[in-house]
């Protein structure tokens, strides 16, 4: 690095500024490449898990979607690497941390991630290639797939529409949730490019031509019009060279008229309403969101972006947020969110309320209004203040992004303030924005905010998503009628050409790649894979007579301390109780605190404390599954006598005699599920389906499936009748759970936080119960297969289709791994969703013998089930040389290896103890696929023939769908009342 110097060139890079950002650990060089114009943050860090992203201002200027089309199409074959799907090659073959592309309202990247630097460079390149050189002008075939096409195989039938971002967006515009977001964006910007959607409407994205496409693509995929990102322990000099010798030296520096336009203000509360589609003979009451939006100061400016965010929490998503609580209290809507987006130059800030009536708008308005007045003029309460910016401080300090590496969220930040040609470090500065925002415990900061940015907003709408019986039925009629017209105006020519193009698409996407294309996509080797599986730090140790699970792991000061109760003696008509339990501890009254109180002591002496239900199931045995009820929290070790002592609150003294809190809580959570399986609804089916075959997938169905879908919603619906009965019932639940002879504890951090939370231990005060609990004898009923239609007013389907082969008489190894990548990555990303149009597939896989086919956003139902069913056909017959079979082999271990933070190794060193996995099972695995031949492929064939055989499927989707094919059916079940 010591030739690095200010202003000076490094191979056509020139350096422009550095910093040292603290806050993230790291180094931060700003360059511009001088011939292209590229931009160029590198974050030099000691994380070895690095990260690349190139990224495209990208504003739209129209509904069409090209930016989103153009984000999978780019992906599809470039100039060096000229398969069809290097980006699967990719996935099948690489040891990626991170592979994806995403579509902004205003920006696209294309970000990956490797612990590994020779797959860093490989990645790299393929990405880079793609952005640059992609197969678009070659392929039309691409832009059909991909976005849309006319689908005709004969010309006396019906001319289809089909493309993956067609049903993908035909499946966001199902979401009422999809659409109220979409909406408030849209209609605070109507002049912008804001006021467009950038993935797509899918009344618009047939109106994209491919002459546009290639326009837009020249236009806007120019390094002067990109922003790179490098961030972790690499050569940059080395990297610079590549990037320079290799791409960014062909091109010229040119002006990209890219900027994004600033929408004036527009005034006070514009209206728009929107209508989203139910289900016929669904009861229009109780179903209409309403929303307030204010667009909010600019992204680039580092306190308002992330003092709103904080604000948002306050005002609406903390359990004790005094304007959700007004809302509520007046009796609009069953559930209040907030909502602000600051990843746009104008970010903007919204409440939300779902589960309402479109007579309670004048309502609403008021009561946002007096609320947002009142809390100006009295004054915010400062513990909840004190709480709120205590809850992000800790988000940003801990740094742990679960599967997204910290890296890549980085990057985003960057990117909120680069985009807009400010400096891309503002954000990740955060130690002195929250510094002057601390200001609020003293002052009246954020009653400022409120005043300045809502009460005297000048640039605000209101929008109203309606439910509509007729809706989903109209657009499809007008679908079909512009389809019927296309038709009706082509000739015999013009229909033979739609003909011949469906022809030629299926023909392009059923061909193989040649073998020596293939081989152009850098691979690493089998030698440069690790064969030794990690090991997770665990030690069985016992603290006050409690067993303790050990992991000595490095957690800057954080400790992560898990309670685990056995939850096996908790009886069959209360186990969807458990999550009732779970959702309502720390948000209701305790002896000492008022939830609101509570609340605020949690978020003030703690990152958290979280409660969950999870099942384990044995590594072997289906049957044999271990129900736990966790309490988790991450706290620095100075705060855990306080984080000990609220814990000890909430599980002995918490009260559940207060109707109205716990009503509210109980909307909310039915709303949340309803959001979850509008979102999710590959989760539902799998979940679902595997509650027919499977013990533990039954007691999840009954946790978090639609079982418990159905007892909330019950319990909503008789609540008068229900509560004497459920507050006794939670009462017991609490005390036959939260017992000191019936926990496991797990405590991650290294030695000395072992010992501050040992020596705490005793704070926690544990209480042993034993003697009044009663043991449930009872088992859930044995699994029957129900084959169950799941119809919803969604435009798409999520289709399931699987068994538990074991009790079919096959065992488990490690190589079904190898199995799983070559179905998913091959067969089934070729026919369900190159082929079919759906916009994700996949296979669930479980050491107990389950296994799940499933697809997401789906425009097919039988068809898929039929691909399910041919797949002991393909891997009978699949083919692979050594080439081939090592790429998978590296895809799967790259599976298996997903990096993973202090406080998620210690989370799954306690599943793997509670299901019995033990190390040299995990080493088995590893040794079994690296293992795998082309020979045991072909044997899978009869367990998989032999599981689809069992014709066991779940689907979840649009009504008249389902309807259509109820003889696949035993049952057929509107989901939503």
């Amino acid at each position: 690095m010591e030739t690095l110097i200010q202003n000076k060139l490094c191979h056509g890079f020139r350096l422009l500024h550095t910093d040292t950002i603290q806050d993230i650990h790291s180094e931060a060089y700003v360059f511009e490449h001088e011939k292209s114009g590229a931009r160029l943050l590198f974050l030099k860090n000691d994380d070895d898990n690095k990260v690349f992203s190139i990224s495209f201002r990208t504003p739209p200027e129209n509904n069409t979607g090209v930016f989103h089309i153009l984000e999978h199409s780019v992906l599809c074959g470039s100039d060096k690497y000229p398969v069809k799907e290097p980006f699967v090659e990719l996935l099948k073959g690489s040891l990626n941390t991170f592979l994806n592309a995403f579509t902004f309202s205003d920006k696209t990247m294309y970000p990956v991630a490797s612990k590994n630097d020779k797959d860093f460079k490989n990645l790299m390149d393929v990405y880079l290639d793609a952005v640059f050189h992609p197969n678009i002008y070659k392929y039309k075939e691409i832009l059909q797939q991909e976005g849309w096409h006319y689908e005709l195989e004969n010309a006396e039938d019906p001319i289809n529409y089909k493309g993956v971002v067609y049903n993908e967006m035909k499946g966001a515009f199902s979401s009422p949730e999809g659409l109220l977001m979409r909406a408030n964006q849209n209609s605070l910007f109507p002049d912008t490019s804001y006021g467009y959607e950038s993935g797509g409407d899918p009344l618009y994205i047939p109106d994209l031509t491919q002459d546009y496409f290639e326009q837009c693509h020249k236009k806007y995929y120019s390094p002067a019009n990109s922003y790179i990102y490098l961030y972790g322990n690499m050569d940059i000099e080395e990297k610079l060279a590549y990037l320079d010798q290799a791409y960014l030296s062909s091109y010229d520096r040119i002006d990209v008229d890219s900027a994004i336009a600033v929408q004036k203000p527009i005034g006070k509360i514009n209206e728009v309403i929107k209508e989203y589609p139910v289900l016929p003979d669904s009861d229009l009451n109780d179903k209409t969101y309403l929303s307030m939006n204010f667009a909010v100061s600019t992204s680039t400016d580092p306190e308002t972006y992330l003092a709103f965010d904080i604000l948002d929490y306050l005002l609406l998503d903390s359990p004790a947020a005094p304007l959700k609580k007004a809302i509520l209290d007046a009796g609009i809507g069953q559930d209040v969110f907030g909502a602000y987006d600051n990843s746009i130059l104008q970010p903007f800030f919204s409440v939300n309320v779902k589960n309402a009536n479109e007579n309670q708008k004048e309502d609403f308005k008021k009561v946002v209004v007096d609320t947002l007045k009142k809390l100006v003029k009295d004054g915010l309460d400062k513990k909840q203040i004190e709480a709120a910016i205590t809850v992000k401080e800790f988000q940003l300090r801990e740094a742990d992004y679960g599967s997204m590496p910290k890296g890549l969220i980085y990057s985003i930040m960057a990117m909120d303030s680069w985009l807009y040609d400010e400096d891309p470090t503002i954000h990740l500065k955060f130690e002195g924005t929250l510094t002057k925002i601390k200001q609020a415990l003293t002052s009246n900061y954020f009653e400022a905010l409120i005043e300045k940015y809502l009460l005297n907003s000048n640039h605000q709408t209101f929008v109203t998503i309606a439910p509509s019986k007729t809706i989903a039925d109209k657009e499809a009629k007008q679908v079909e009628a512009k389809l019927a017209d296309v038709k009706k105006n082509l000739n015999a020519d013009g229909l033979q050409q739609i003909i011949e193009e469906t022809k030629q698409l299926k023909e392009r996407q059923s061909s193989a790649d040649k073998p020596e294309d293939l081989r152009k996509i850098p691979m690493l080797s089998l030698d440069d894979v690790e064969k030794k599986a990690e090991e997770l730090p665990l030690k069985e140790v016992s603290i006050e007579g409690i067993k303790t699970l050990q992991h000595d792991l490095e957690t800057n000061k954080i400790a992560y301390v898990s309670l685990y109760f056995d939850a096996s003696n908790v009886s069959v008509d209360q186990i969807s109780c458990l999550s009732l339990l779970q959702e309502i501890l720390g948000k209701v009254d305790t002896e000492k605190y008022p939830y609101s109180d509570l609340v605020s002591e949690i978020n003030i002496q703690t990152g958290g404390i979280d409660f969950d239900n999870q099942t384990y199931g044995d590594k072997s045995d289906d049957d044999a599954y271990a129900p736990k009820f966790s309490v988790k929290t991450k706290v620095l070790t100075e705060k855990l006598p306080q984080a000990f002592a609220l814990i000890h609150e909430i599980l002995y003294h918490s009260k559940f005699d207060d109707a109205s809190r716990i009503r509210e809580i109980v909307k909310e959570i039915k709303s949340r599920v309803e959001m979850a399986f509008n979102q999710n609804g590959q989760s539902v089916v799998v979940r679902r389906l595997g509650s027919y075959f499977s013990q533990a997938a039954a007691y999840s169905e009954k946790l978090r499936g639609l079982d418990f879908y159905q007892f909330i919603s019950d319990l909503d619906k008789n609540w008068d009748d229900r509560f004497d009965q459920l507050t006794g019932t939670l009462s017991d639940l609490a005390k036959q759970l939260f017992s000191k002879d019936q926990l496991v504890a797990s405590i991650t951090g290294d030695a000395s936080i072992f010992s501050a939370v040992q020596g705490q231990f005793n704070q926690l005060d544990l209480q042993t119960q034993a003697a009044s609990r009663e043991t449930s004898t009872e088992k859930l009923p044995e699994p029957t297969s129900k084959n169950e239609g799941l119809m919803t007013s969604s435009k798409v389907q999520y289709a399931a289709k699987g068994a538990n082969f074991k009790s079919l008489g096959f065992s488990y190894s490690g190589k079904l791994q190898v199995l799983k990548k070559i179905l998913s990555l091959d067969y089934l990303w070729n026919q369900v969703r190159v082929m079919g149009g759906a916009y994700g597939c996949g296979i669930a896989l479980e050491s107990a013998g389950n296994i799940i086919f499933w697809s997401y956003r789906d425009p097919n139902l039988k068809e898929t089930l039929t691909i399910y069913d041919e797949s002991a056909k393909f891997a009978e017959s699949f083919d692979a040389d050594d080439f081939e079979m090592t790429k998978y082999i590296i895809g799967t271990l790259s599976d298996l290896d997903t990096p993973l933070t202090p406080r998620s190794k210690g989370s799954m060193a306690d599943a793997q103890y509670f299901k019995k996995i033990t190390q040299a099972d995990i080493q088995e695995t590893r040794d079994n696929v690296l293992a795998t031949t082309l020979a045991d492929i072909h044997e899978f064939a009869k367990l998989l023939k032999a599981v689809t055989d069992q014709g066991l499927v779940c689907v979840l989707g649009n009504e008249s769908k389902i309807q259509q094919n109820k003889d696949l059916f035993k049952s057929v079940i509107n989901v939503f009342e």
